[in-house]
């Protein structure tokens, strides 16, 4: 006798209504039992209701998830949109817990609640099999400016087993995020779920972007805010249009895109994104920032290049592809975009069953970073 193996449910409504988009997507889904599901929702939606009617749908069934800046579906690139990815409880085992209050977080705390959700995952688990992989979903408050503690924090005490996440969004509005778990969203907040299962599970990170030649440093910051208030010694905005541009060229988001800053840490190159710009010439970023840091200007490499070979060395490593959850920074999807490129990538992801949504910002393992297309992959 042949068992086939449950496949990850997916499904995704552009319904107005909250009540009528679960409608469609519990529909699609159907009756199969899941260990948990993530949904990813466009920040259009009128919080209380989606609550309501997430809760209708899964009752029984624990649920994490975030508002988002776009959603990735089966065709790519999305937006206004709710999407709803479950796990069936036959191949996976799911638990989670949530930081309701990030502004009072506290490490020792955290550690605590983590290693406990990790015994409670191992001990659990065990129904599916002797040789169990675990992840760790992470889903933070990307307007919060705690993604480094939390993410450092929350990695050591997970140990060996790898973190995986991204910040929530709002579109581009920078007012207001939301974090999904225990039958409600909340506002600054955090979300920790642990993914079980024996099926081959891989955690990655990719960037297309590499340093190039024009370099600055950050002379005058605010670290606390994230801002940036000098560069050389000159007004931070000033200097790097100057640094970053070309004659005619204004600041804005489609610029910080196509110009991400990028910082050498651990022997790699990161992207440090920028946020805004702000009246008074400083620059507001999504990642932590101090003075002293010398800055590089990222320059584009070939992004379907790099995509295409991500995705055979995901192959290679997993074998064949279940879903792929993917964290992809919104500045990857508007650089797309401006670079004409939004119809090619959203082709190869669907191609390579490619779901997620687009982040204000990215976890992997203990690193917070910025404008890179990050995810798990999960094989059959």
């Amino acid at each position: 006798m042949t068992i086939v193996a449950q496949a990850i449910s997916f499904a995704s409504s552009h319904a107005e209504a909250p009540d009528d988009a679960m409608r469609e997507i519990a529909a699609a889904i159907g009756d199969e039992p899941l260990a948990g599901a993530v949904v990813f929702c466009s920040h259009r939606f009128d919080r209380l209701a989606l609550a309501r009617a997430i809760n209708l749908a899964t009752e029984g069934t624990p649920v994490i998830g975030c508002t988002s800046s776009g959603e990735l579906t089966r065709g790519g690139y999305d937006e206004g949109s709710l999407s709803l990815i479950g796990f069936p409880s036959s191949a996976f085992h799911f638990v989670s817990h949530c930081f309701d209050d990030i502004e009072a977080f506290d490490p020792i705390e955290a550690r605590e609640a983590v290693r406990a959700l990790a015994a409670v995952a191992d001990r659990d688990s065990r129904r599916l099999g002797n040789a169990i992989n675990h992840i760790a979903l992470f889903l933070v408050d990307g307007l919060s400016h705690r993604e480094e503690l939390l993410t450092m924090t929350i990695q050591d005490a997970l140990g060996d087993i790898p973190l995986i996440g991204g910040s929530s969004g709002d579109g581009l509005a920078f007012r207001e995020t939301a974090i999904f778990e225990g039958g409600r969203f909340h506002r600054r907040a955090a979300v920790i779920a642990i993914l079980s299962s024996p099926r081959p599970m891989h955690v990655f990170k990719s960037q297309h972007y590499q340093p190039g030649e024009r370099k600055m440093v950050i002379t005058g910051a605010i670290p606390h805010e994230r801002v940036v208030t000098e560069i050389n010694a000159e007004p931070a905005a000033q200097e790097y249009l100057r640094l970053a541009g070309h004659a005619g060229e204004a600041l804005g988001v489609a610029f910080y895109a196509a110009h991400p800053p990028m910082v050498r840490a651990g022997g790699e190159y990161h992207v440090r994104s920028i946020q805004s710009a702000n009246p008074d010439g400083s620059l507001t970023f999504y990642c932590a920032i101090d003075e002293g840091i010398v800055l590089t200007v990222g320059e584009p490499i070939d992004r379907i290049a790099r995509m295409e070979a991500l995705f055979d060395d995901i192959r290679e490593r997993i074998g064949e592809v279940d879903r792929i959850i993917a964290f992809d920074c919104v500045l990857n999807r508007i650089d797309a975009e401006q670079r004409q490129l939004g119809s090619k990538v959203s082709a190869l992801y669907g191609a390579n069953r490619v779901i997620g949504f687009n982040t204000y910002g990215e976890q992997y393992h203990a690193l917070h970073v910025n404008q890179t297309f990050s995810g798990l992959a999960i094989g059959k």
